[in-house]
């Protein structure tokens, strides 16, 4: 399954590369105008990034994710900045079919493994930003990628294993709007260890090769950005390579 991307920044669309706030693009068209347009072009899934939420520990752009799920007419996981049940069933209850849980998912286990027990486990995914260090092991990046874990990917996804966790998303970081292809092997580890988990894959997609690299992988989902906004391809074109 291919899933468009949508970050959100100051009310706008942009991407980053890398990680990097200070190395953005703008475009130049509104995060409801581009999540009705994929819709349009075929999305079953949108996921949408607060990225002012994600640098700042707050629901920044909460409302407008909302109104963006009540408009487009088709599924909706968001991330960035939820840090509260509270927060989790507002989005729920507005629409949103899965919150994606970031830092908090490294830094407070206990607390997110609560919410998927509480919850249907299928309206919680957590997100997993990694950078791979010079021995080739991933390490999470946390509060907006600003700051590193001290657990490797493997330690964590180990610690979720009987939580009841079903949905994950990893994101090589050093790929992430780079467009060069994306961590293939890294990705194929991670259902090697961990076959029972959903795999959305996110960072590195810049060609219908890169596509067809993962979709050979058969995840469960593809996280496209900036290609499609670069025009690369169509959404039309990667749903049916």
């Amino acid at each position: 399954m291919i899933i468009p991307a949508i970050d959100i920044m100051n009310g706008g669309c942009v991407r980053l590369l890398k990680g990097n706030f200070s190395d953005r693009t703008n475009y130049d068209i509104s995060p409801i105008e581009m999540a009705k347009k994929f819709a349009l072009d075929g999305a079953d899934w949108i996921h949408i990034v607060d990225l002012d939420g994600a640098r700042d520990g707050n629901l920044a752009q909460i409302n407008l994710i909302i109104e963006i799920a009540q408009s487009c007419g088709v599924n909706i996981q968001t991330g960035g900045g939820i840090r509260e049940l509270i927060h989790i069933k507002k989005l729920i209850s507005n629409g949103i079919k899965r919150v994606v849980i970031g830092s908090l998912a490294v830094t407070n286990p206990r607390k997110v493994k609560s919410w998927i027990k509480e919850l249907d486990n299928d309206r919680i995914c957590i997100a997993l930003d990694v950078n791979i260090d010079a021995q080739g092991i991933p390490y999470p990046a946390i509060r907006g990628w600003t700051e590193s874990s001290d657990n490797s990917l493997w330690d964590i996804l180990d610690d979720y294993v009987d939580s009841g966790l079903r949905t994950l998303l990893v994101t090589d970081i050093n790929r992430d709007g780079a467009e060069m292809g994306s961590n293939v092997s890294l990705y194929q580890k991670i259902q090697d260890k961990h076959p029972k988990l959903n795999l959305i894959t996110s960072g590195g997609v810049g060609s219908i090769k890169h596509v067809k690299a993962l979709k050979a992988l058969r995840p469960y989902g593809i996280i496209i950005g900036k290609a499609i906004y670069e025009g690369r391809f169509t959404l039309e074109q990667v749903i049916n390579c």
